[in-house]
């Protein structure tokens, strides 16, 4: 199976309303659609999700790295991620998104040709998903609708982005959510914008509420592991992202006690890093949580089929695409609410252009 070709182009979808997070807010999914052609006509789709307010990375920058390594690709005999061109791969390890792109795709092809969905690929466990849905930054009162909203629609778990503002603002608004939606979980993410004292007397501030609070994203900035400690000391559990970015940040965190479980995103490691962390995260006691960027239902799906075929995982954040306009895409996991199947998924991730 011989690389035929590898076209990158920018993908742009809209969003219903502005994705904020501590850090920043996107209005717009400024993505990159990578396909790949093998010599037999098996075509596979990847997507790249750049994320500037959190690492750096921008649609430029994938674009870039994906048309660097495009032509040296092509004649390349393919037969599984792990095993890409070291050098390609060196070469894009600047830009993970677009190392998860190029990984997406030649998985897409790989598994279109041999017949099988990217699910069974990865395991075949569990075909049935509950994800989360994630209320942004934001006013209270849009916050309190939402997550009321969100409730009426059947999601359980309530993703909601703090920091970025005065405490009292973030208080308030977790109050009114928990008050709206008072059966929900509720997943906290700070995106590294809080001390480990700060989280904490947000938790408190909550009150009998408290007890929604299940766990608690990456409170504190990268690598401050003494903040992490503090709020695992009050009871809190954490989770890292930001800090979460290798099989060598996994082992630190071990070795510090800064987490609990551990959020793997495809288009923030690159598919071949985060599966090798998945396993090592196993090895080490983590719990396991798999999310992702500002993604359309393509990268959603792939990280679907990792998440369904492994099974383990004990927390899904696979929402964006509910917050997209049109993405001019069809197939992948169905989804009403929470629930995400992908027993319609029957080669590859299931994803496709629309027709024109």
């Amino acid at each position: 199976m011989r690389i035929l070709r590898v076209t990158v182009e920018p993908w742009d979808v809209e969003l219903l309303e502005p994705f904020g997070i501590a850090t920043g807010a996107q209005e717009l999914a400024s993505n990159v659609l990578c396909e790949v052609e093998l010599q037999s006509g098996a075509r596979g789709l990847g997507e790249a999700a750049p994320f500037p307010a959190v690492n750096g990375e921008t649609q430029a920058d994938a674009l870039a790295a994906l048309s660097a390594v495009a032509e040296s690709l092509v004649g390349y005999e393919w037969t599984d991620a792990s095993r890409l061109l070291p050098a390609v791969r060196e070469r894009l390890d600047h830009a993970p998104s677009a190392l998860a792109a190029l990984e997406m795709a030649l998985l897409d092809a790989d598994c279109r040709e041999r017949g099988v969905s990217l699910f069974q690929h990865f395991g075949g466990r569990s075909a049935q998903l509950l994800t989360d849905i994630t209320i942004p930054t934001g006013g209270a009162d849009r916050a309190a609708a939402a997550a009321a909203r969100a409730v009426t629609q059947g999601f359980v778990t309530l993703k909601v982005k703090v920091g970025g503002e005065p405490f009292e603002h973030d208080l308030l608004r977790l109050r009114r959510i928990a008050a709206a939606a008072p059966g929900a979980r509720l997943l906290l993410d700070a995106n590294a914008s809080l001390t480990g004292e700060q989280a904490v007397e947000l938790v408190r501030g909550l009150g009998a509420a408290r007890s929604q609070v299940v766990l608690f994203e990456q409170p504190c900035r990268r690598g401050d592991y003494a903040g992490c400690r503090t709020v695992r000391a009050a009871g809190i559990r954490v989770a890292a992202d930001e800090d979460a970015r290798s099989v060598a940040d996994l082992v630190s965190l071990r070795a510090e006690q800064a987490a609990d479980v551990v959020n793997f995103k495809v288009t923030k490691s690159g598919v071949s890093h985060a599966l090798a962390m998945i396993e090592e995260a196993r090895r080490l006691g983590f719990g396991l949580m798999m999310g992702g960027m500002v993604e359309t239902r393509l990268a959603m799906t792939f990280s679907a089929c990792i998440a369904g075929g492994q099974g383990g995982f004990e927390e899904l954040d696979l929402d964006t695409p509910l917050f997209m306009k049109d993405d001019k895409l069809v197939g992948g996991f169905d989804q009403a609410g929470p629930l995400l199947s992908l027993s319609g998924v029957s080669r590859g991730h299931g994803v496709r252009r629309r027709s024109r």
